[in-house]
């Protein structure tokens, strides 16, 4: 197209530009006003994420709490391997009989769960065998099949750990059962055979914290830890166990269960990593533990604490081989448990049979 000079001073008349109608025309001085200067501050301080503020609340490596017991040994990772593959064998064949109740009624079983034995094969097993069974005095009326009750686990111990295991057979007497172990209304001891250094107390109560380490392994806080975030989401939660020397060596005499107190003016707040000497003499300890908390591990945990790991326990330091023998899961036993019937309302206390371990060094 080919342009057309003008002469100079000459203008173009403007286009005319239709009217369009705005139904709703905008009124620029209603549109909301920022605040630049409160806008560029916040985000100044939000800059350093090390510096956490009201608007910065998520923890960061730098501010995570530092676990103050030691992680878990390179060896342990092998051994535990062979015996989780031992127990998952040994649990598949698993069968109880009546002789492992150590009481029942309409509404609870307790049993004795052994050592290498996973809970939930207890379970099962319990439930096949309830079901395999008549009803006491319906043994022989025509007609009368047994109807299994809904078992619940009350509570767990770790696949080692032998002892009293609480099922229910409701889900009424469960959800009172769980309750009651989450107030603290269920009194238990346990008894754990230790190697370490012979301890100075005889009575002696570990206040900390408890929680999973950014590896997933569980250790042991400073007890002001508790409530601040960890790596995983979770947060440090409270962890108190009461300890009682039975036996040193082979010395000092056994006390029964119902007299197991705290000592009060023997209280041990972890606020630092442990300072037991580990290189010294090796004792052998026989312990009765009392956890107030319900933490995993948790007496695990504070016999590693206190330099005397639970024998066998290769998770936290335990030895695995001792006096020529080499042990195939840790010596913690579940002595006792009292609480009050969900049903009836009475206190009632139930007992395990000691394992072999565990009366042998009592009758040395």
């Amino acid at each position: 197209m080919k342009s057309i000079p003008l002469p100079l001073g000459t203008s173009l008349p403007l286009p005319q530009v239709p009217n369009i109608l705005v139904p709703n025309p905008i009124t620029l001085t209603k549109l909301p006003r920022f605040p630049v200067r409160s806008l560029c501050t916040t985000m100044s301080n939000n800059a350093d994420p090390t510096k956490p503020t009201s608007q910065n609340a998520l923890p960061t490596p730098q501010n995570y709490p530092l676990p103050l017991s030691p992680p878990l040994p390179p060896i342990s990772k092998d051994i535990e391997l062979v015996r989780a593959m031992s127990a998952s064998s040994k649990s598949s064949l698993f069968s109880i009989s009546r002789t492992d109740f150590v009481f029942e009624d309409d509404w609870l079983i307790v049993v004795n769960k052994p050592q290498g034995i996973y809970c939930e094969s207890v379970l099962d097993s319990v439930r096949k065998l309830l079901s395999d069974s008549p009803e006491p005095g319906f043994e022989n009326i025509p007609g009368t099949e047994a109807c299994p009750p809904e078992l619940h686990l009350a509570n767990r111990l770790d696949r080692d750990t032998s002892g009293l295991m609480l099922i229910t057979k409701s889900h009424k007497v469960a959800s009172k059962l769980v309750k009651a172990f989450t107030a603290h209304k269920v009194s238990k001891t346990y008894i754990a055979f230790c190697v370490g250094s012979a301890p100075k107390w005889e009575k002696i109560t570990v206040k900390s914290g408890h929680g999973r380490s950014k590896f997933g392994a569980w250790r042991v806080y400073a007890a002001s830890d508790v409530g601040r975030r960890l790596p995983g989401g979770s947060v440090v939660r409270e962890m108190e166990t009461s300890f009682e020397v039975l036996l040193i060596n082979g010395q000092r005499v056994f006390k029964e269960p119902s007299k197991f107190r705290k000592d009060d003016d023997n209280v041990v707040v972890v606020e630092e990593k442990s300072t037991i000497d580990r290189d010294g003499k090796m004792d052998e300890i026989l312990i009765r533990a009392r956890p107030k908390s319900g933490r995993s591990h948790q007496i695990r945990l504070h016999c590693q604490y206190l330099g005397i790991s639970i024998r066998g326990d290769v998770k936290y330091e335990g030895v695995s081989e001792w006096k020529g023998r080499t042990y195939d899961g840790h010596e913690l036993h579940a002595e006792s448990l009292s609480f009050e019937h969900p049903i009836t309302g009475l206190s009632v206390v139930f007992h395990a049979p000691l394992p072999s371990w565990a009366s042998q060094a009592m009758q040395q």
